[in-house]
């Protein structure tokens, strides 16, 4: 593939197939990892476990709208690349490493809010996994465009629907952490508020039903 004109000489431009190949698997792995955080526990009887085992739907809700949030914003940007370099791929692993530890402080959050231990620590580290998560994949934008990774005809309503979304993202999961130092299960449910802020096209929902509207009338 030919280089762009803005590229340096001398610096090495590549494909970009098998870092979406690679990337949509690590993805999938770390997202098909969180239901083994589910688990239930005795005492009680079936439905009692069922019903107690809530923590663990919570976090894994959670965390699965976090990671398919993150999919989304990678697949938006890796959409309207023309290619990438040695240090793009290399900020892609850095997003993909904090993706797949996620998992581990979902399981952690699940476990303190159902035995009552360890909540303001561990719900602070999920929140500092799931911010790090939003601001690497800032990172990966940011020197997209600073690069001119990005293809000549521009960047997908999607990508600035996710590039818009950025700020609110970061100071929610900020104050939400700050929250969660003396109030863990309020912490949790807004980091599950910003998730479904992060999946859910509000804006194109919104566009749908007006278009809905003005054509009944």
């Amino acid at each position: 593939m030919p280089a762009d004109p803005d590229t340096p000489r001398g610096r090495r431009v590549l494909s970009k197939g098998r870092m979406e190949g690679f990337s949509d698997g690590v993805f999938g792995f770390a997202i098909t990892l969180l239901v083994l955080g589910i688990a239930l526990r005795p005492p009680g009887s079936p439905l009692q476990q069922v019903l107690h085992a809530w923590p663990s739907y919570l976090a894994y809700v959670v965390s699965f709208l976090t990671i398919g949030g993150t999919w989304l914003q990678h697949t938006a940007l890796t959409d309207q690349l023309a290619s990438v370099d040695q240090l793009f791929l290399r900020l892609n692993l850095l997003v993909l490493l904090v993706v797949v530890f996620l998992p581990f402080p979902t399981r952690l959050v699940a476990d303190a809010l159902h035995n009552s231990g360890g909540e303001r620590v561990y719900v602070t580290l999920y929140g500092l996994t799931l911010l790090a998560i939003r601001l690497l994949g800032f990172t990966l934008d940011a020197y997209a465009r600073y690069e001119h990774l990005y293809s000549p005809a521009g960047e997908g309503e999607e990508l600035h629907s996710t590039q818009r979304k950025f700020l609110p993202v970061v100071i929610g999961y900020v104050v939400a952490i700050l929250i969660g130092l003396a109030l863990p299960v309020v912490a949790v449910a807004l980091y599950f508020g910003i998730a479904v802020y992060l999946v859910v096209p509000f804006r194109e929902a919104a566009r749908v039903l007006a278009r809905r509207h003005s054509t009944r009338q």
